[in-house]
């Protein structure tokens, strides 16, 4: 019997290898695991810190393309599951009848929601990276010194430019509209899962995004953690956010 593959998308500034726990907990719970790297990715955080190629060049259509040729590629409809960017594909790959659930952890939000974009380097160099102290600040808020920078030298890399200009970072008038249909009625299930001290993906945007479901009938639940920052699906809390997600998931009767 084929599991139940659950596609893993990472956000800006993290690096494919940021889900590896997660990797063995869904693994540990049944599910087939499928975590795909971005377009022009490299293959370690390392390497992703070196000059980009083409990296630099991945914008928001690009990106959610190609995460839709992956999902149609799967045997059976996934759970997906977003951090960051990686929640707004969740959103929409849902809403396309793409995928079996999904689930946003402090995701982007949809078109309507007016996004309030953190300060982040605006250089006209392809690659967008924070320093060690932006990193702290913006992602590794509620954890200590020590492991911030472990996270940091671990997991975070330079985000595209353009994917940025198109989430509208720089300049909202340059963001890239989805068109994400919130109000349609037969798809999966959604849960968004919000970090209540998180500076990137705020708590309140998370809960305007939820909002926007209110006309579906589909399933749509909110999960605000407490004293959890943006970092808060690598940090040392992540098993407590994978546990719940297991849980919520079960309870819609998805199982491996």
């Amino acid at each position: 019997m084929t599991r139940t593959p659950a596609v893993l998308i990472h956000g800006t500034w993290l690096h494919t290898t940021s889900w590896q726990s997660w990797t063995r907990c869904l693994l540990d719970a049944g599910f087939g695991v499928e975590i795909p790297s971005w377009p022009g990715e490299s293959s370690t955080a390392a390497a992703a810190r070196q000059p980009p190629g083409t990296f630099g060049e991945l914008g928001l259509r690009s990106l959610l393309a190609h995460h839709e040729r992956i999902v149609r590629s799967l045997p059976v409809s996934p759970v997906v599951i977003g951090h960051s960017v990686g929640g707004l594909i969740a959103q929409h790959l849902l809403a396309a009848g793409l995928a079996r659930a999904a689930v946003g952890i402090a995701s982007v939000p949809t078109d309507t929601v007016a996004w309030a974009a953190p300060p982040v380097p605006g250089t006209a160099d392809p690659l967008s990276a924070l320093t060690a102290r932006q990193f702290r600040r913006l992602f590794a808020t509620t954890t200590g010194e020590h492991e911030a920078a472990r996270l940091f030298e671990r997991f975070a890399v330079p985000a595209p430019r353009r994917l940025l200009t198109d989430l509208g970072m720089f300049a909202a008038v340059d963001r890239v509209v989805l068109g994400t249909d919130v109000a349609v009625a037969n798809r999966g299930p959604l849960l968004l899962i919000s970090g209540q001290e998180d500076r990137v993906v705020t708590d309140a945007m998370v809960r305007s995004n939820y909002k926007l479901y209110g006309d579906s009938n589909a399933v749509t639940d909110l999960k605000q953690f407490p004293d959890r920052g943006h970092s808060l699906v690598i940090d040392g809390g992540w098993r407590t956010v994978a546990d719940h997600v297991l849980t919520w998931l079960a309870a819609q009767g998805i199982s491996p």
